[in-house]
């Protein structure tokens, strides 16, 4: 039998250990169930989540994967239902933690950071879930996103670019609560001001609006701020993130996860994340 070369995207070996035992808990609760049903599964997991991050890191279409992965249908399957039963944010916590931990700190944060990022959208995606950020004039989709102060995806959320980001703080702040009991500190810019301050004290949270100064001219990096800035600029590296290409935006929100996924897996183990740039 031919091996298959690897591709830059795929997992290593140490990179598999570490997300191998959730994928391999989640197939066993299935297949029991399944094998007095139907066949057992045919594809390995490793082969469907490489395939699932070439997709992530490259932006092809899920029709255009090379044809010595497995079946682009059976792959787009697992991947919509990893995305449904919350696998991607599994992997996503497991993956924070460890690397809060391997870095000395708590594996829970005490603080966030929040922003949101508009990103023009395909021809595929239904207009009834785009909108127009009117500031930045585009037509598209708002990645809202909180993080830990070392710019580890804590939540995401995907909305219309027309929803403001008061609106969409107010939710972010409620799933933080609830999630992250432990945070009770929060930085943001003035568009999170006046009302989702007061919402965040209602939760417990301190959430301290970042200014710029009134001379300030041109790009300045903001205390704090920078953190999330740095996040965002860590998911431009994967293509099917430089524009919204899902026609569901929960699915939108899985593919910022499986990118936080590839970069902690890397930073655990160690290896460079691989930019087109230099390639």
């Amino acid at each position: 039998m031919t091996v298959r070369r690897p591709y830059p995207s795929d997992l290593s070996d140490a990179r598999w250990a570490l997300v191998e035992p959730t994928l391999t808990a989640w197939r066993r609760a299935r297949t029991e169930r399944a094998l007095a049903f139907g066949r057992p599964p045919e594809h390995k997991l490793r082969d469907l989540l490489d395939a699932i991050l070439y997709v992530d890191r490259t932006g092809i279409p899920w029709r255009y994967l090379p044809h010595d992965y497995p079946p682009w249908e059976t792959v787009y399957a697992y991947f919509a239902r990893w995305q449904k039963e919350g696998v991607f944010e599994q992997l996503n916590g497991l993956l924070r933690r460890l690397v809060r931990t391997a870095e000395g700190r708590d594996p829970e944060p005490t603080a966030c950071i929040i922003d949101s990022q508009s990103i023009k959208t395909s021809t595929n995606v239904p207009a009834a879930s785009q909108g127009i950020d009117a500031g930045k004039k585009i037509v598209g989709r708002k990645r809202s996103i909180v993080t830990d102060t070392i710019g580890l995806l804590l939540v995401v959320l995907v909305t219309a670019a027309s929803v403001q980001d008061g609106t969409a703080g107010r939710q972010l702040l409620t799933t933080v609560a609830a999630e992250h009991p432990t945070v009770g500190k929060a930085w943001a810019d003035t568009g999170y001001k006046n009302a989702v301050v007061e919402h965040a004290a209602t939760l417990g949270i301190d959430l301290e609006i970042i200014r710029r100064g009134p001379a300030t001219r041109g790009f300045v990096v903001q205390p704090r701020r920078w953190v999330v800035e740095r996040t965002f600029g860590w998911l431009m590296n994967h293509r099917r993130l430089a524009r919204d290409y899902e026609a569901l935006p929960a699915r939108s929100e899985a593919m910022v996860h499986i990118a936080m996924i590839s970069l902690m897996t890397r930073r655990l183990t160690g290896e460079t994340t691989l930019s087109w740039r230099g390639t």
